[in-house]
């Protein structure tokens, strides 16, 4: 089985995926997550990593890591979107000519935001910031569910940080049912039907929640129904988060940490 890797700034190269072992992504508790589709293009930066999927044209996971010293406010920061310089345009969408998100926050089957998967907030304090606004870190997300719980989710991951240090963050997308998709897109892609986050301390501490794109604007994200397994993710998404995990390796629950 043959996977590209792609470094940020650094090559593009193809390798054997045995090799993977032997890279440390500092984004990826344990291991980065396994089981995505061959074809994937594996792209790690400065502040995070993400599988894109040439088929879907979104990632099928990204991975960062949140620090007290990479949280900043995004205030005066602008959404100047970009296409992901290390991507060949098509196995991605595009910010201009065409803008290929352009009417679908006002569609009425879809009424998406461009979401950014690692949040700009948790690394306004860093010189990348910028890096989150490519649209390889963008998904058309719900305005209600972007707004709302999961902005919440991300507020609590970040207030979290101040008590646990670090905390590491692998989130992405999954596709249960047919979803319309962008009206101006000028290429084949799949809209997300909801999505997942899995929240980790490094010594194993985890909470996972799931939220679908029709959550309300005014839910809360500790309520029982965004409450789930790490199994559970792994079965909906089709990967395995921390594949080099052992299997009594989570020592008890985040959520209190996260504010539930």
């Amino acid at each position: 089985m043959i996977k590209k890797w792609i470094l940020a700034a650094t090559f593009v190269a193809t390798m054997d995926i045995q090799a993977q072992a032997e890279i440390q992504i500092s984004h990826c508790l344990l291991e980065c997550p396994s089981g995505t589709q061959p074809s994937n293009e594996l792209v790690v930066r400065e502040i995070y990593a993400l599988s894109n999927n040439g088929v879907t044209k979104f990632a099928d996971w990204v991975a960062y890591r949140v620090t007290k010293e990479t949280i900043g406010t995004t205030a005066s920061l602008d959404r100047d979107w970009k296409p992901d310089p290390l991507l060949d345009p098509a196995v991605t969408l595009e910010p201009k000519n065409p803008n290929d998100y352009k009417g679908s926050n006002s569609h009425p089957d879809l009424r998406t935001d461009r979401g950014h998967q690692a949040p700009m907030a948790s690394f306004a304090g860093t010189i990348y910031w910028r890096t989150t606004n490519y649209l390889s870190n963008i998904t058309p997300q719900r305005a209600n569910l972007n707004q709302g719980p999961w902005k919440a989710l991300e507020e609590a991951v970040r207030h979290a940080v101040h008590h646990d240090r670090q905390l590491f963050v692998v989130t992405g997308p999954v596709y249960e049912r047919t979803m319309t998709s962008l009206p101006h897109a000028d290429e084949s892609h799949q809209v997300p039907s909801g999505y997942w986050k899995v929240i980790s301390t490094a010594g194993g501490k985890m909470a996972a929640f799931f939220m679908d794109q029709d959550t309300a604007r005014s839910a809360d994200y500790c309520a029982n129904e965004f409450k789930t397994t790490l199994q559970d993710i792994e079965q909906k998404a089709g990967i395995e988060v921390f594949p080099s995990a052992p299997a009594n390796w989570s020592t008890g629950s985040l959520r209190t940490s996260l504010g539930c």
